[in-house]
């Protein structure tokens, strides 16, 4: 095969973002996965390939095609000629940020976070973001453990921090609907979590995140394992022209579901 037919072949990916701080306020949150982050997206290789970069030199590369007070577009593009990542700017005809970044082969990690239903009601409540990171930063005891309570009467979910004393932070359900959204328990549930793993699902949130306050959800599957998920909207923001795209379609809103997963103490069941 020549050269040029080689420099010629298409990457297997092609996906653009019109608003790439959105990606960074996921990223900086750890993880975000799939549904709807791309006004465009383009996948031609066969299997599921994977590479690796670093986090956060990736976080730093988009913040440098993210400018205050604008709504930067991005193209990202793999694989490059070398195996790199490639990204650049797409939102102007005047100018164009372009940028490489080298990709390494991830390592393979074990995944011991099977998450299963704790039953046939699932145990959940919804959140406004910035109430839930509030609410773990308020209930630290240095080295301690947090107990979370659910109860379906009164409908409730109770943050409990213990150390020389302690000290108890209470969700009521049908007491403030704008705080605790949603909320779904048919049996009394408590378990301990590590105060430093709890705290990590809320410490790296933007104020972006929690100023846009989408929501926060947490479920308790089988033998007391945690999610948290976050909402991250990585979408213009409503005071910028909405994309509309080459059929003449509204792009509808994007959504980054960022999520974690925590492992309860080791001696907690079920009350």
């Amino acid at each position: 095969m020549s050269s040029s037919a080689v420099e010629a072949e298409a990457p297997d990916l092609v996906c653009q973002l019109d608003n790439v701080q959105g990606m960074v306020d996921a990223l900086s949150a750890v993880r975000w996965k799939r549904h709807q982050l791309f006004i465009q997206y383009e996948y031609k290789a066969q299997g599921r390939p994977k590479f690796g970069v670093s986090l956060g030199l990736f976080v730093d590369c988009l913040n440098t095609f993210s400018v205050p007070g604008h709504s930067g577009a991005i193209e990202i593009q793999y694989p490059g000629p070398d195996m790199q990542l490639l990204l650049k700017s797409i939102d102007s005809s005047d100018a164009c940020i372009y940028a490489e970044i080298r990709t390494r082969i991830p390592e393979t990690i074990s995944w011991d976070y099977d998450f299963e239903p704790a039953g046939s009601t699932p145990l959940s409540f919804t959140c406004k973001s910035a109430a839930l990171k509030e609410a773990i930063d308020d209930v630290e005891w240095p080295g301690s453990s947090i107990q979370i309570t659910l109860q379906p009467s009164p409908p409730s979910v109770n943050f409990m921090g213990e150390g020389h004393g302690y000290l108890q932070i209470d969700f009521m359900y049908y007491v403030n609907t704008d705080l605790l959204t949603a909320f779904h328990c048919d049996r009394l549930v408590s378990h301990r979590y590590r105060y430093k793993f709890l705290r990590a699902t809320t410490a790296n949130l933007p104020s972006s995140v929690t100023k846009d306050n989408r929501g926060s959800k947490l479920t308790i599957g089988r033998g007391g394992m945690l999610k948290v998920q976050h909402l991250v909207s990585v979408a213009r923001s409503t005071n910028t022209h909405p994309y509309i795209n080459s059929a003449g379609y509204h792009q509808p809103s994007r959504i980054a579901y960022i999520e974690f997963f925590v492992k309860p103490e080791a001696d907690n069941d079920d009350s």
